[in-house]
């Protein structure tokens, strides 16, 4: 392993905590990231990192050389992207994380597009609702909805996603259609968390000009957006989420929309990344890329405010 490569993975290592989620964010075998580490304190006649069953964190020494490499790390990538060459095509691997619903309807059926424009380079997209740690596990860029979080990471917006209130037509059958969101109280809705976070059993509506949460029962609570969508669909109550992902169960008939008579609030796409000084020529045109295809979809955000 080279210089290049050692600071690269002392530098994953001090800001992901482990060695393990570097050496797995880096591809290599967590052996091989612990001999190399030792080498680099070796041949630096110092010890950057302290060890414990728990936790790995840097020494003094180590925190002034994990500065040091941040900064040179950064002077190189940006050396690199003022090649014309290298910013205009590319090349390597480029690790994307984004919801299924987003990958498997809106960016997959342009994918091609994309390989044409960029042959060289090799892309690694994960899917889930699990909310990934891009630095501890090497991710170079992710789409996530909502209001950013983790200040750590720079967010460029990308849509506005128009949200839908639905049920199946069993459910309202029974439970009555609500008119007005004030009776959403005496239904159910469907729980969803991730992660860390609270359980959402609520919906929201906007009343008067203001976006108002209105809370529901309920008896049944999910994790992941499959199961959201077939909670909805088996009569278990309503659910709140982006047009898009289930329009064709609308036009179908599967689901029948509640209270379309009331806006509903739109819901934020960022695409999020570690901050870096200079922007890595790969990342930089999946942005570009990646920005183009939801602002064909839902329009330029900006003018939709």
């Amino acid at each position: 392993m080279d210089r290049i490569e050692a600071m690269t993975l002392f530098v994953r290592i001090v800001e992901s905590g482990s060695f393990t989620r570097a050496a797995n964010g880096l591809n290599i075998p967590r052996a091989t990231a612990t001999l190399a580490i030792q080498q680099l304190e070796s041949r630096l006649g110092v010890r950057l990192l302290e060890r414990t069953t728990r936790q790995v964190r840097p020494t003094f020494e180590g925190e002034v050389f994990h500065e040091r490499c941040v900064h040179l790390l950064a002077e190189l990538e940006d050396a690199e992207a003022s090649l014309k060459p290298v910013a205009s095509n590319p090349a390597g691997v480029l690790r994307v994380e984004m919801h299924g619903t987003h990958a498997r309807l809106l960016v997959l059926p342009h994918i091609q597009a994309f390989h044409r424009r960029y042959p060289g380079l090799n892309l690694v997209l994960t899917s889930g609702d699990r909310r990934v740690d891009l630095v501890g596990e090497g991710v170079d860029c992710a789409l996530r909805a909502g209001a950013p979080e983790d200040s750590s990471l720079v967010a460029r917006k990308l849509a506005e996603l128009p949200q839908v209130v639905c049920a199946s037509p069993e459910y309202l059958e029974v439970a009555g259609f609500p008119s007005h969101p004030e009776e959403i109280h005496a239904h159910h809705v469907i729980g969803f968390f991730s992660g860390s976070k609270a359980v959402d059993s609520s919906l929201d509506v906007i009343v008067e000009g203001q976006v108002r949460s209105f809370d529901a029962g309920n008896w049944i609570t999910v994790n992941d957006a499959s199961s959201y969508v077939e909670g909805a669909r088996q009569g278990c109550g309503m659910i709140q989420l982006p047009r898009f992902s289930v329009a064709p169960m609308l036009e179908r008939g599967e689901l029948t929309e509640v209270l379309p008579e009331w806006r509903k609030p739109a819901l934020p796409l960022y695409a999020v990344y570690p901050q870096r000084r200079q922007l890595s020529p790969r990342v930089r045109v999946f942005l570009d890329w990646v920005t183009s295809i939801y602002e064909e979809r839902f329009g330029d955000h900006h003018m939709n405010g």
